[in-house]
């Protein structure tokens, strides 16, 4: 049995943790007893004890983050009651600061801060070898990139079969945007390209489809973006059939032609871009130091949507300091004409360590005690309305992020998208009282009873839309608005399309 496991419990099922992989990996020799054991959010805490405690380890490390500090917390504290002699090491970023703040890390024996790619091997030669270091919390030390043995032969089988593989050419961030930790680092360290790209042919060769890079900053280096999208046309190019789906996170206002003509080689369903605009106020993006061209930005978010067959993900975040609701709304009604696929309505979270939290003060800034420390209001946005934007976000994603109502959105969104869309959450809440657990056929019936009813529009247009939608999407009910005879569409089988994973998860809600 290994005297070593490594664990976590990640959000869902196919995200395999890189953590996880980067710490056993560098674990020397040590490696081989070690094992990692992957939990979902929502299993019994009980169950994942005994799981973890019937293979005797003596050493646990257990990554933490915003999503599972909670159950983590219960985790350990079970843990430390059954087993007090298991030793107990966490890490991740939401116990890499204000540590003497949080119960988990009193609970647990050690805590490593920041980097613990080598630093947790460091520690776990220590404690195997017999010795208790003093003291109780380690800070992570960042070793140069080369040094770090990479994860990737730690992804088996199953992950190459059935999960999202993540992967990274960089670490750090150059940029000091306040609400995101990586405005803690001091810039951007790329791995050895030759090395990594070594790295993804074997992975390629071994099945792997689905990539989800990492990085903060795709295209901040030209020349390293062009090489792994030259590998990946490569695959493309040799088998068309068996395509892969490749996920990157880009500067929205960075985008020279020779990346633009690289892009515009991939077919429908290979490349997924998340685009980070958060705000387009010039006075909240220097407030809270992001650096952004909004004009260019909006160009090339132009470009790539009508030249490109690139999936657009861009992201807005409400709650920033300073930011009214009407400042939001011009930034989604402009990003709205922008046309992305979808766009990712956030709500401002304090992160541990970041930079945001010394706004608090001078704008008001109210955030959840409690994790996902989500704003609750702010001297601009009170908190009633601030509860508001939270359901116009989740009523967002299931209508218009779910790619279920491409006909039906325009009707909803009309010339005035942000207020028009605001005006149906607060309709469909005040109808229903709910935000989750919304049976597609209802709500394609209170869809229908806002746009035909309460707003007015002509019947058959919106009936027509609806329908279409519904059936598109695979509906087969016979819905209570059609006409026999004029406006039955026959079933048919849903639409194959290169739905990209994000969309696919909306569908399967």
């Amino acid at each position: 049995m290994p005297e070593i496991l490594l664990a976590t419990l990640n959000a869902r099922y196919a995200h395999a943790s890189l953590g996880l992989r980067y710490l056993r990996a560098n674990l020397g020799e040590w490696r081989e007893s070690s094992a990692i054991r992957e939990f979902v959010i929502g299993q019994k805490t009980e169950e994942i004890v005994e799981k973890l405690l019937a293979e005797r380890p003596r050493i646990i490390g257990i990554g933490v983050y915003i999503w599972n500090v909670e159950e983590s917390t219960r985790l350990v504290a079970q843990l430390k009651a059954v087993s007090p002699e298991t030793i107990i090491v966490l890490g991740g970023p939401e116990v890499s600061f204000e540590i003497d703040e949080q119960r988990i890390c009193t609970l647990a024996d050690h805590v490593i801060t920041g980097w613990g790619d080598v630093s947790f091997a460091i520690l776990v030669r220590q404690l195997m070898g017999g010795e208790r270091p003093a003291q109780k919390v380690v800070v992570g030390v960042q070793a140069p990139l080369p040094a770090i043995v990479s994860p990737y032969a730690e992804y088996t089988d199953e992950d190459i079969r059935q999960r999202h593989l993540y992967v990274e050419a960089s670490r750090g961030c150059p940029f000091k945007c306040e609400f995101c930790l990586s405005a803690l680092d001091k810039t951007a360290w790329p791995f050895p390209l030759e090395a990594f790209l070594a790295d993804l042919e074997t992975l390629y060769a071994r099945g792997a489809r689905q990539f989800k890079f990492v990085d903060r900053t795709f295209n901040l280096k030209i020349d390293t973006s062009m090489a792994i999208l030259e590998f990946f046309l490569g695959k493309l190019e040799s088998a068309p059939d068996d395509p892969p789906f490749v996920h990157f996170e880009l500067i929205p206002d960075h985008l020279p032609d020779r990346l633009r003509e690289m892009i515009m080689r991939f077919p429908d369903g290979t490349l997924q871009f998340e685009i980070g605009i958060q705000s387009f106020d010039p006075a909240v993006q220097a407030r809270v130091s992001r650096r952004q061209k909004n004009e260019v930005a909006a160009e090339n978010l132009a470009w790539l949507r009508q030249q490109t067959r690139a999936h657009l993900h861009v992201d807005l975040i409400a709650g920033l300091p300073g930011e009214s609701v009407e400042s939001f709304a011009a930034g989604f009604d402009r990003l709205v004409r922008l046309g992305p696929h979808e766009i990712q309505f956030g709500i401002l979270k304090r992160l541990r360590g970041a930079p945001i939290a010394r706004h608090t003060a001078d704008f008001g800034l109210r955030f959840n005690p409690d994790p996902p420390y989500n704003i609750l209001a702010t001297d601009a946005v009170d908190f009633q309305t601030m509860q508001r934007l939270v359901r116009f976000s989740r009523y967002w994603d299931i209508v218009a992020n779910s790619g279920r109502y491409t006909r039906t959105l325009p009707l909803l969104l009309g010339d005035a998208p942000f207020a028009n869309f605001l005006a149906f959450s607060d309709w469909l809440y005040a109808r229903t009282g709910q935000t989750h657990a919304l049976a597609q056929e209802r709500l394609v019936h209170l869809v229908h009873a806002f746009l035909a009813v309460e707003r007015g529009l002509p019947e058959t247009t919106v009936a027509s839309a609806l329908v279409a939608d519904y059936r598109a999407t695979g509906g087969r009910s016979r819905l209570r608005f059609e006409d026999d005879e004029r406006r039955r569409v026959p079933p048919r089988k849903p639409e194959r399309t290169a739905t990209p994973a994000r969309q696919a998860r909306h569908l399967e809600s």
